[in-house]
């Protein structure tokens, strides 16, 4: 294992119980030695509870309903489910949640209402939220601030950030993280590495959002956490510094947020 370790914030377990643990292996020899299992639909939830109850030293778990779910049922609907799984589950974040009017935008009010929903539970839980927004910026602010925040902590990471500089400006004032993914190392992604230059160390984490995104120099392959290493070199080039210390500090976030 590599004496330099990584938390990647944000992955999704899909596959058989053999694949999770080959994937998890692959990622303790990479130094990647703490993952956050995220939900999003009732299949991604159930793949993050198994891998959190099969890892529990190295897992933590996220639970949620994103985009893709709104309009599907009642928001409370889906809130009363969290509250089931929540029962037997140990969480640490709700998510991933959030908006996405790249694809549907017809459902821009139902996914607003179903966010919002999340947004609520997690504070009446205190727990962070992971959050997903694409080209919904100012929907994304505008719910951020309706939605009552009783706590004088981070509220949460916008995960796998896309943005420009003054939205990420505009998040930092909201009391949230900023997660990079695979995506900073594109070839034709100088203005999100611009952001990632901008970021704060103290608000700064690292995610793979595995099985999707996969970085330079592997892209086009299946991601998986172990990969979440090239993120942070591609980081430490970008803010002119280590891959070591991008590991460090982004660690060190991570566990504060997610416990």
């Amino acid at each position: 294992m590599s004496n330099v370790t990584y938390y990647d914030t944000h992955a999704h377990f899909e596959g058989s119980p053999a694949e999770t643990v080959a994937l998890m292996e692959r990622a303790f020899a990479a130094g990647v030695c703490r993952i956050v299992a995220v939900g999003g639909s009732a299949g991604l939830n159930a793949g993050a509870l198994a891998a959190a109850r099969a890892y529990p030293e190295n897992v933590r778990l996220a639970l949620g309903f994103d985009r893709d779910q709104a309009g599907s049922a009642e928001p409370g609907v889906f809130a009363d489910t969290l509250r089931q799984l929540a029962g037997h589950a140990a969480l640490a974040a709700v998510g991933e949640t959030g908006m996405d009017f790249h694809y549907r935008p017809e459902t821009a009010d139902a996914q607003c209402a179903l966010f919002a929903a999340q947004l609520r539970l997690a504070d009446e839980w205190g727990l962070p939220v992971v959050i997903h927004t694409r080209e919904a910026d100012e929907a994304t602010l505008r719910v951020l601030d309706e939605t009552p925040w009783r706590g004088d902590c981070l509220r949460g990471v916008i995960h796998c950030f896309t943005g420009d500089k003054d939205f990420a400006r505009q998040l930092l004032d909201r009391q949230m993280a900023i997660s990079f993914s695979g995506i900073v190392t594109f070839r034709n992604a100088d203005r999100l590495r611009e952001s990632a230059a901008f970021v704060p160390d103290e608000r700064l984490l690292i995610e793979t959002d595995t099985p999707f995104l996969a970085p330079v120099p592997v892209r086009g392959q299946r991601n998986e956490p172990a990969f979440v290493t090239h993120v942070a070199a591609c980081l430490a080039e970008v803010r002119q510094t280590t891959a070591g210390r991008v590991a460090e500090l982004t660690s060190l976030n991570a566990r504060k947020l997610f416990g």
